[in-house]
């Protein structure tokens, strides 16, 4: 337990913006082009054993404290593709990251956000010289945020020509790579012919402008808002928040762009409006990346022991909610808590950003964007992929 933590924290430090150390390596030339017809520029594609080929097998808590095993298995003759990129996550000490993968940089937010959706889709997702912690934290040079988008957009037309052959496609990101996801929706598929073949864009953690009142236009002029878990060629996007600290006045997310526009919030638990119960999944061994050397140390997940929880997630049924809120903060996706006093569950979720033992609340529950509501998005993507194809 105590070399498991001891490594854990390390993964903490490499996921947090700012709190922790640099990887071991040295500063060097980003090569010129990347080159996505070769398998190792991609940490998932069909028919590898790479970055999503991993156990997803979830322990089950129910409120009464019983556990129940929750196998999980991929899905190779899916209809549809889903194509990633993943958030801030190098510490390489680049102003841009370099073309190689990291167990607990690249590789561990393939994990925990996207390997899951192989259930429903075949599964791509390229490495991509995006723009690093190190200098985001201003310990090299700005980031060249230009070529991270000329990676992801090279990669997004090598897929279209070698792998998509006419498939229904989803688009999937967090934080960084929802950003840069954004713009190649805005530059490539908006209002062009491609956009017949989008299944759904999932972007979380980034600000995607609407206009009050309405669900199309702002940043997206022709691809409206979900509202129901059928509905195709729409977005769902929201940054999230915990119950009773809606973002601050130097929020990162969820602070209106401009007058007559708000943030985009769609709630995965119901996409129609109105509250409803998150399907969460946490990693169980490694919930510890949430975390800081200046942050409290993680409760069980379940009192008094949680020695009988041996797969590598867990989730938490009936236990968070969220909705939707649009107030003087901003607009946001509101998570709470659900449960009884006897409940021996985790009294709260975890996942709050820290800095010198404070939670840095202009960060939101920013961390755990998917992992708080991925069940709900998983189960969405397969009702799109089903109305999709009887389309």
């Amino acid at each position: 337990m105590q070399l498991r933590l001891r490594w854990n924290l390390v993964a903490a430090a490499i996921w947090l913006f700012g709190l922790g150390i640099s990887a071991a390596q040295t500063p060097g030339e980003a090569p010129a082009t990347a080159d996505y017809s070769k398998p190792a520029s991609w940490l998932c594609q069909p028919g590898q054993k790479d970055a999503c080929s991993v156990d997803l097998n979830a322990t089950v808590i129910n409120a009464d404290g019983s556990l129940v095993v929750e196998q999980w298995q991929a899905n190779p003759d899916a209809p549809i593709d889903c194509f990633y990129v993943y958030p801030t996550v190098s510490w390489d000490k680049l102003s841009n990251s370099d073309l190689m993968t990291h167990p607990f940089e690249e590789e561990l937010a393939v994990r925990e956000q996207f390997a899951r959706f192989g259930s429903q889709c075949r599964l791509f997702a390229p490495i991509y010289r995006q723009g690093t912690i190190t200098a985001i934290i201003g310990r090299v040079p700005p980031a060249d945020f230009k070529l991270a988008y000329s990676d992801v957009r090279g990669a997004w037309r090598h897929y279209l020509a070698n792998w998509n052959n006419g498939r229904g496609f989803v688009l999937i990101g967090h934080s960084q790579g929802a950003r840069l996801l954004r713009q190649l929706v805005e530059e490539e598929i908006d209002g062009k012919p491609l956009q017949e073949r989008l299944v759904s864009a999932i972007l979380l953690g980034t600000n995607i402008a609407v206009p009050d009142g309405k669900d199309v236009g702002g940043h997206l002029k022709s691809i409206p808002l979900c509202r129901a878990p059928s509905q195709i060629g729409c977005l769902i996007a929201y940054v999230s928040f915990r119950k009773g600290s809606p973002p601050p006045a130097n929020s990162l997310f969820g602070r209106n762009p401009g007058p007559g526009q708000r943030v985009a919030c769609t709630n995965p638990a119901a996409l129609v409006g109105g509250s409803g119960a998150l399907k969460p999944y946490f990693p169980s061994n490694h919930r510890y990346i949430f975390y800081s050397s200046t942050a409290p140390l993680p409760k069980p997940w379940l009192r008094p022991t949680e020695e009988g929880i041996r797969s590598p997630y867990v989730t938490l049924p009936g236990m968070v909610e969220a909705r939707c809120v649009e107030d003087a903060s901003g607009s946001y996706l509101e998570v709470g808590m659900k449960r009884e006093p006897a409940d021996p569950r985790i009294e709260d979720i975890e996942g709050d950003v820290y800095a010198n033992w404070q939670v840095q609340h202009n960060w939101g529950l920013h961390l755990i964007d998917f992992n708080v509501a991925l069940g709900n998005l998983v189960e969405i993507v397969a009702q799109q992929s089903r109305a999709y194809m009887k389309r």
